[in-house]
């Protein structure tokens, strides 16, 4: 019997967070992605992220169980697991979330501008540019039109599980004023329910859901244009120190 191929990732330098690393959310619903396909069933994640993710560099993938490890040179990049299902942020109207844009802190003053989902250094049809802005009761809201670009294929609409993942990353933290408190994503666990389809006006939200000590707890649902739920995540940030990632 002949054995497999070993089981590899790349996160490509286009889906960066800081400019030397891959975006957390991106990295992380990559991960999963791989996991759900081994495991051959829909289930939420959770996804330990154990050091900031090398860029155009293959991690290897191995599975035990229910767990899939990443690794880059023997280190531990990523841990993915079945998680329990992220309790959804209570959705706003297209409106509502257009008006919060402008107030986005990040057009003032942005910690990483590279990052490929909320980064104002990214061009459109490059970067996701969501640009989640200040609600009421601890959250954030935008709107966000997937480009053709993101989609895995020439002709499909679907953006797959990176990218969605990636979409209810950031908005989490711009919920916890991540440009005041320095922050970089720690553990995710998330569930996809439909497709975030490509030219569709969707719109996230993120919540601040408490503190303690480094540890930053959020969530960010996507919602589809009719209003039904794309996406679910709850992340757990940790503060660092900015020079670790510039």
């Amino acid at each position: 019997m002949s054995t497999p191929p070993p089981m590899t990732l790349t996160v490509p330098a286009r889906f960066c967070g800081p400019p030397r690393s891959g975006n957390g959310g991106w990295t992380a619903g990559a991960v999963a992605a791989a996991l759900l396909a081994e495991l051959g069933r829909e289930t939420a994640v959770r996804v330990a992220l154990r050091m900031p993710p090398p860029l155009d560099t293959p991690f290897d993938l191995a599975r035990d169980g229910e767990e899939l490890t990443a690794r880059h040179d023997g280190a531990v990049v990523a841990t993915a697991r079945p998680g329990e299902e992220p309790t959804p942020v209570a959705p706003v109207d297209v409106e509502e979330a257009r008006e919060a844009e402008a107030r986005y802190p990040g057009l003032a003053r942005h910690p990483f501008p590279t990052c490929v989902v909320c980064g104002t250094g990214r061009e459109p049809g490059d970067g996701l540019r969501l640009f989640t802005g200040p609600l009421t009761g601890d959250r954030s809201a935008a709107t966000w039109t997937p480009d053709p670009s993101l989609a895995p294929g020439a002709n499909a609409q679907d953006v797959g599980t990176a990218v969605t993942w990636a979409a209810v990353d950031c908005p989490g933290a711009w919920a916890a004023d991540i440009g005041e408190r320095l922050m970089v994503l720690g553990t995710m666990t998330a569930r996809v329910h439909h497709p975030a389809v490509v030219g569709e006006e969707h719109v996230v939200v993120g919540e601040l859901r408490g503190r303690e000590g480094r540890k930053t707890f959020t969530g960010a649902s996507l919602y589809s244009p009719s209003g039904a739920l794309v996406a679910a995540a709850e992340h757990v940030w940790i503060s660092v120190d900015a020079a670790d990632f510039t």
